[in-house]
């Protein structure tokens, strides 16, 4: 028999976990949310509505916020919705309190900087009592809290986990499809975020729609190669995960990501840019964990080196483009 989960933690109150909060209630689930910050639980529970995060979505009255892990680990499902650099932190915190058989669905695309440990190895390592699920795909938190169409992918070993994930949260609006390749899952969420700095940059700089779709094209060449030497799926990495997060991520300056490339392509500086934001641009860190995970298996990267090295090296725009564009031209599917 499958289980039903009717109660929802939701470990993370930025824009995202916020919108997957409006999900959760949607399908009349009992929904407690985290925040760090008191301004945030406050807004929530008094005004119902993220007024720092995600202000143009009204919450239902009946969502509780809290500061406390305890509280928000005692449901049946915990979805984790922090930036990928402190979720094994937050974990860690969390261990005392997970309730027994409850699974952590891991929402923060990323890869830890100091490790390059994939989300679900940092949750493994920290929870290793709670089995895992993913839930990645081409998801602007905006729209999903307005309740637009969208589609993603529940990644999980456990069929009756993903069938109590999708009857939790999946709607006529909000689709869930199924399955069991979490680290491609992984994967394309984490390298999709580096390719979208990429884009913007293309953005910024007016080189035109050719240059973007071939961007995006060969960006996901290099998220097939290191998704493969991980172990995931090819078909994984042409699904909502893979190819549909990264067309979204890199078409749109919705996107912190694609946003922050765009800037950088019009001439702002990197510090700049980042001082005038409250929200993480995953990218930024990814950047860096992806290149040195893809140095560590001997993968060819260009595109994410190049995003590393004008974010973090000191690299110009001009020389990185001038390497790529001088690249050998060879086989396409080499």
């Amino acid at each position: 028999m499958t289980a039903r989960y009717e109660r929802i933690g939701i470990i993370g109150a930025g824009a995202w976990g916020t919108a997957l909060t409006t999900v959760a209630r949607q399908r009349d689930r009992d929904v407690v949310i985290w925040a760090r910050e008191s301004v945030v639980v406050d807004a929530i529970n008094d005004e119902h509505r993220n007024t720092m995060f995600l202000p143009e979505a009204p919450l239902d009255p009946q969502v509780r916020a809290t500061s406390d892990l305890a509280e928000a680990s005692d449901v049946d499902a915990a979805l984790l919705v922090v930036p990928g650099q402190f979720l094994r932190g937050v974990c860690e915190s969390l261990a005392p309190h997970w309730q027994a058989g409850a699974p952590a669905v891991i929402c923060t695309k990323g890869i830890e900087e100091d490790s390059c440990a994939l989300m679900t190895e940092v949750v493994a390592a920290a929870l290793p009592q709670a089995p895992q699920a993913v839930l990645s795909g081409p998801t602007f938190a905006a729209e999903v809290a307005k309740g637009l169409p969208t589609a993603v992918t529940i990644a999980c070993q456990d069929d009756t986990i993903s069938d109590a994930l999708t009857d939790a949260l999946g709607s006529a609006t909000f689709r869930t499809y199924r399955s069991n390749d979490l680290v491609g899952a992984e994967i394309g969420g984490a390298v999709k975020n580096v390719l979208a700095i990429a884009c913007g940059i293309v953005t910024g700089r007016e080189f035109g729609s050719n240059a973007r779709a071939a961007l995006i094209t060969r960006g996901l060449v290099e998220m097939h190669r290191l998704g493969e030497a991980k172990g995931a799926q090819r078909a994984t990495l042409w699904g909502l995960c893979g190819l549909g997060d990264l067309v979204l991520t890199c078409s749109s300056e919705q996107s912190r990501n694609m946003s922050l490339g765009a800037a950088l392509g019009r001439g702002e500086r990197f510090e700049d840019i980042m001082a005038s934001r409250r929200s993480v641009a995953e990218g930024v860190f990814n950047a860096r964990a992806v290149v040195k995970l893809a140095r560590e298996l001997a993968i060819d990267m260009p595109i994410c080196e190049a995003v590393n090295a004008i974010l973090h090296d000191g690299a110009t725009i001009e020389a990185e483009i001038e390497k790529l564009l001088a690249r050998p031209m060879g086989d396409e599917l080499a």
